[in-house]
């Protein structure tokens, strides 16, 4: 049995890549350049109060993004997003249907949304808000996002070079005419995002 578990010890240690430094938050060790989004470990989460009893969630799984990113001067950052409105996923197929239905999103008209940033400001040394115009349902307005700033390094699995973000914020979907059922269910919108960047050539 020890055998075994010896065996099995030393295949597990060589079939599992080697950890790799914990990604870094000092500036002078980033990388920066440009990036793409890796949808694998990225996550657009919305969330929303349901007539009072309850807080609903919901998640968009088709994203792309854009990152120019500079570690010496983030400020000088920029951002381009754009989400598959009907990839849309409440976990509520009927939901679903309506969300992505003419009276709502109308995803045969409006199939994404797009979130360009505008400008960029450092807040602490990890945090920063990005400012942006989305564009929704054929609308666009100033949105501003919180985020975070997880880290870059090479990641043990890929060997990339990779840079890890989280956000969040807040928007009124009736300032994209999209306030049915408003306000008995909340106008208020909140977005909780996580992300993870690759760098490309």
């Amino acid at each position: 049995m020890r055998l075994k578990l010896g065996v099995l010890l030393v295949i597990l240690a060589v079939s599992l890549p080697a950890l790799a430094e914990p990604p870094s938050t000092d500036p002078a060790k980033i990388e920066g350049g440009n990036f793409v989004l890796d949808r694998s470990h990225a996550r657009l989460i919305f969330s929303f109060n349901h007539f009072g009893f309850s807080t609903s969630y919901g998640l968009f799984p088709g994203l792309e993004a854009k990152l120019r990113f500079d570690p010496h001067s983030p400020a000088g950052s920029a951002l381009e997003v754009t989400v598959d409105l009907a990839s849309v996923d409440s976990t509520v197929a009927k939901l679903d249907e309506h969300m992505k239905a003419p009276a709502f999103f109308d995803v045969a008209k409006y199939p994404t949304a797009t979130f360009r940033s505008t400008r960029v400001t450092v807040t602490g040394p990890t945090t920063g808000t990005v400012l942006g115009d989305l564009t929704l349902h054929g609308v666009t307005r100033p949105v501003t996002l919180d985020v975070t700033f997880n880290g870059g390094g090479f990641s043990p699995a890929t060997k990339s070079y990779v840079l890890g973000f989280n956000a969040s914020g807040h928007l009124l979907r009736s300032e994209f005419g999209l306030g049915i059922y408003a306000p008995a269910v909340s106008d208020e919108v909140s977005l909780s995002i996580s992300a993870e960047f690759d760098r490309v050539p």
